[in-house]
């Protein structure tokens, strides 16, 4: 347990400058966003009503109020949050290829270790899955900063308030990241943490078996998502629902435990077999 700890410890200080300059992105990009969203529609209500002379109630029915939702529709907000996922995405291959092809092939020291290589393993999974969860904590937090700056910013007449769970809930992609439940909180970050795995095992399987692995590797993964998603396929192709909603996410639970049980028995053997130090 100690070894895990201290190779999960090492994992997240390797990224930690990346990770900070994604911090300070997100910040800054979503700050700005929220002030240059709020003085946009200031100016447009200010041209409207004091220059062109058209009454509150006529702007308030012709351009409607204004709400921190339609922040959330903009570039300033969505663009960093596409480069974290496109980061933490990347991460995933690159945690395991920078020890592959990094300076003195750092995976053999690493294997080497006195320690069970599958703490390698899940070390490096614990890292980008406490990444993740760092990165939605700070989102939340964000989101009811910019919601005191908007209504900080434009007058109460001319904006809806909303809570920031309503934002949440009102916005499909936020509302997969940053789940408003628990049943949703399991299988958003389940399927997340299985989808790991699985990547990982891929990997793990073109590093033993080089040329060949890489079609053993894509195989793998897209065999395992397929029987992740087969209950849902069936319904699908029959077009009929014989299984009620609950049955179905007990099915699907079930089978993403085999599928990332399957991947850790896979990349352990892997780790203690094939891929010799």
């Amino acid at each position: 347990m100690k070894s895990y700890l201290k190779l999960t410890s090492f994992e997240l200080s390797r990224f930690f400058k990346l990770y900070l300059v994604l911090i300070a992105i997100t910040i800054i990009s979503q700050i700005i966003g929220v002030i240059v969203y709020s003085n946009s529609y200031l100016n447009e209500m200010n041209k409207v009503i004091y220059e062109e002379q058209m009454p509150k109630a006529e702007f308030l029915e012709v351009y409607g109020r204004s709400s921190l939702f339609d922040l959330t529709q903009t570039l300033w907000f969505l663009g960093p949050i596409a480069l974290c996922v496109v980061a933490l995405i990347f991460y995933v291959f690159f945690i395991w290829y920078r020890d592959w092809f990094g300076k003195n092939t750092f995976i053999y020291r690493l294997l080497m270790l006195p320690t069970a290589r599958i703490n390698v393993f899940f070390a490096k999974a614990t890292s980008i899955f406490l990444m993740v969860l760092g990165l939605i904590a700070l989102q939340i937090v964000l989101l009811f900063i910019e919601n005191m700056i908007y209504q900080w910013m434009v007058p109460n007449e001319f904006r809806t308030d909303m809570a920031v769970s309503q934002v949440i809930q009102n916005f499909r992609y936020l509302n997969i990241i940053i789940p408003t439940t628990i049943t949703k909180l399991i299988l958003s970050y389940g399927v997340g943490f299985m989808a790991v795995f699985i990547i990982f095992t891929g990997i793990l399987l073109e590093r033993s078996y080089r040329w060949k692995g890489i079609f053993l590797g894509i195989g793998y993964c897209a065999i395992a998502a397929a029987v992740f998603v087969l209950p849902i396929i069936i319904q699908e192709l029959l077009q009929k629902n014989y299984l009620y909603l609950v049955e179905l996410i007990i099915i699907e639970v079930i089978l993403g435990l085999f599928v990332a049980a399957c991947s850790i028995w896979l990349s352990s053997f892997l780790l203690k077999h094939r891929i010799t130090v």
